[in-house]
């Protein structure tokens, strides 16, 4: 569903991936042929066998990488090619008067100042002094806290907003009694972008925040079998096609402890305002506002003293959906330019420099197909990865700001995650490949190698893992590639017939093959190579990473293009002599588990075994902001809604079908899938049902070895 989602569902996931460019042309990892079987426990939890790592910070600015390693904060100085100790534990120890036995999690605030947070206070410490420079006291029950870089600390209680100075001085910025009411928190279900719901100003003078009014939104009863009689929970939950939440912005002036909403009014009531960024003289605020249908985004600058609109600076309309993800830049030395980032203009996520006065585009910074994400600037290069030299594959690039000159940064194949220095005058670079657990490199900004910070070895080595290879097969349409990941069983013998897993999530933001160490495994998928099944996963049509042709092809009708897809997978498949055809299941969770359903009801010729969790059954039932994106709403897409309910499908069900379902799920509420079991009860079709009473849309820590036990015991039952 979700991004933060998708990352819930993934747990057990390793970086990694290599892919050809064709089926034919394949990578392979060596079988080792001799060696361990997994457990469940460690398919599922087993973080032994993530390949070591080393978490690295920048101080602040400075061009020093900091590390603990034993009970020392460690400092990497770059410029002088020496280390040193920043901080011991026992001096640690001292500043907070305490008595901890290994370093705590840490930030930097700048160069200087290293930020502790611990039993409800934030300790600010100046390092090189050794001594505690503030004490800021968090009230008990507080969320969501928000340094404004200087002297403040915001945070959320309940739903008001709060602020609380270095003398330990607290004040209220709202005081809303209406439990509807919700200031500073993150709104519209954390769609388009949206991660919080506070935004100081430059110069810390000044607080913007999200309040949403839930007042008409409908509620959703949520079962609570913990207390003595069981009790309901109800959450606030807007279905597509029914009233939403209003969304406003505030601006509150510190020194005048007064506020002033922002005058939106481009499209109604419940328009959306997301990517919020202040302008670099903390006088002006740019929203992009979206109309409820998703199609119309302007980009408003307003004036933070009045709440005024100023002017808008550009606007971007789509036939099936505008799906804004980033705030604007502005360039770090030329506050008379920004950069904006959208995939509607060239069918790619793409950079563009803007005037600020005007919106003008005035170049395409990133002239790629490809989507493309930025990581840095400094005076003279904008600093961006891309998947221009595949889309399983991350690199590093840069490109001249005034002569459009790129220059890709990172050499080897794989999946490159980059952190840049301050001044950006150097990265590091933490990547692997499908047969490289993880290295992690220092480097220049022009790509040139430092040294070798860490050269992970393979922590599976003593175990009997199955073939892995990448490929790709064309979409049902034609036009792309999909790219998939397919596991041989264990001790693999060419003359046996083997049966299938395919595993399937399939929906938006999400990319499930990439070129990273085991090709993005789901070590629970070498669990069941290793117990004698192919496993098979693909990237569809509708999934991330592609651009706007392939992601878009879904709209209006969720579910079909996917299939589509999947089934020129099976006829992949098929073409193998060692897949036996009489025995295909398939698995997936939420969207993933909304197609699992799908297939194994429209092709119930080709499906034997499926499991589903967390499934959506009508799209009527799941949330505005992502379920209108993608379907429009259940009043203007009639047809759409009917064709790809499963409601419909349920008399289609021939094969074993088994429905996990967290019985506290907000995510995916618990009606579609009871709604399912009853569409079979009707139509007399056997169904297998198991909710998991206290676990949300996900069933996470040691539940979910019994999830992954109780999935692995139905294939084995009915696959096998």
């Amino acid at each position: 569903m979700k991004k933060i989602l998708l990352t819930s569902m993934c747990v057990g996931m390793v970086m990694g991936l290599y892919a050809g460019n064709v089926a034919e042309n394949q990578t392979e990892q060596p079988q080792i042929g001799h060696g361990k079987v997994l457990t469940m426990e460690e398919a599922v939890l087993g973080y032994q066998l993530y390949p070591k790592n080393l978490y690295v910070q920048w101080q602040g600015d400075r061009n020093v990488l900091t590390f603990i390693e034993g009970k020392n904060l460690m400092g990497d100085f770059i410029d002088k090619n020496e280390s040193k100790v920043l901080m011991s534990l026992d001096e640690l120890n001292r500043i907070l008067n305490a008595d901890l036995q290994g370093w705590p999690q840490f930030a930097w605030k700048d160069g200087q100042t290293l930020v502790v947070q611990r039993q409800g206070k934030r300790y600010e410490i100046d390092v090189d002094r050794k001594v505690l420079e503030t004490v800021f006291p968090i009230a008990k029950g507080a969320q969501n806290v928000v340094s404004n870089g200087h002297d403040l600390l915001a945070y959320t209680k309940a739903n008001n907003l709060y602020y609380v100075d270095a003398n330990g001085n607290e004040f209220a910025v709202t005081r809303d009694e209406d439990p509807n009411i919700v200031n500073g928190q993150t709104v519209s279900r954390n769609e388009f972008g949206i991660s919080g719901g506070i935004f100081w100003s430059p110069d810390g003078k000044k607080l913007a925040f999200y309040r949403k009014d839930e007042s008409e939104v409908g509620t959703f009863p949520l079962l609570d079998i913990t207390t003595r009689t069981g009790s309901l929970r109800e959450i606030k939950y807007p279905m597509a096609g029914m009233k939403s939440e209003q969304i406003s912005l505030g601006v509150y002036d510190v020194a005048s402890g007064k506020t002033v909403f922002l005058k939106v009014d481009d499209f109604g009531r419940e328009q959306y305002l997301t990517n919020i960024a202040w302008g670099p003289a903390s006088d002006c605020i740019y929203v992009q506002v979206l109309d409820r249908a998703q199609k119309h985004m302007r980009l408003n600058r307003y004036d933070a003293k009045n709440g005024e609109l100023v002017k808008t600076l550009l606007e971007e309309q789509n036939d099936r959906y505008v799906e804004p993800l980033t705030p604007i830049v502005f360039l770090k030395n030329d506050p008379s330019r920004f950069i904006y980032r959208t995939n509607n203009r060239d069918g790619y996520f793409n950079l563009y420099l803007c005037d600020a006065q005007t919106g003008k585009v005035l170049k395409r910074l990133t002239d790629t197909d490809a989507d493309v994400e930025m990581v840095g600037q400094d005076d003279r290069y904008v600093y961006y990865t891309s998947a221009e030299v595949s889309p399983i594959e991350n690199h590093l690039f840069r490109v001249d700001l005034k002569n459009g000159k790129k220059t890709r940064l990172t050499a080897a194949e794989g999946w490159h995650q980059v952190l840049m220095s301050g001044d950006m005058k150097y990265f590091v670079d933490n990547y692997s490949s499908l047969n490289v657990p993880r290295v992690i490199l220092l480097a220049q900004n022009d790509g040139k190698t430092v040294k070798e910070l860490l050269k992970a070895e393979d922590p599976t080595r003593d175990y009997n893992f199955g073939e892995i290879t990448l490929g790709t097969v064309k979409t049902a349409d034609g036009k792309f590639d999909n790219y998939y990941r397919l596991i041989k069983p264990m001790d693999f013998d060419p003359s046996r017939k083997y049966p299938v897993i395919v595993y399937v999530y399939g929906g938006p933001h999400s990319q499930m093959v990439k070129n990273t160490w085991l090709g993005e495994l789901r070590r629970w998928e070498m669990y069941m190579a290793q117990h004698g099944y192919v496993v098979y996963v693909m990237d569809n049509r509708g999934t991330s990473n592609r651009g706007a042709e392939f992601e878009k092809a879904i709209h209006g009708q969720c579910g079909q293009a996917e299939m589509a897809d999947q089934m020129m997978g099976i006829e992949f498949l098929k073409s193998l002599p060692y897949v036996d055809t009489d025995r295909i299941g398939v698995h997936g969770w939420s969207y993933g588990g909304f197609m699992t359903i799908s297939l194994i009801t429209n092709y119930p010729e080709v499906f034997k075994v499926a499991v589903a969790g967390g499934p959506v059954i009508d799209w009527k039932w799941y949330e505005v902001m992502y379920g209108e994106r993608y379907m429009d709403s259940p009043h203007t897409n009639p047809e759409g809604y009917q064709k790809v309910s499963l409601l419909n499908k349920a008399k289609d069900l021939k094969g074993k079908l088994l429905i996990c379902q967290g019985a506290i799920d907000n995510t995916v509420v618990w009606e579609h899938s009871l709604s399912f079991i009853r569409e079979c009860i009707k139509n007399h079709v056997q169904v297998d049902y198991f909710p998991y009473p206290c676990a949300e849309h996900n069933v996470m820590g040691k539940d979910r070895i019994h999830l992954m036990q109780k999935v692995t015991d139905y294939f084995e039952d009915y696959l096998k």
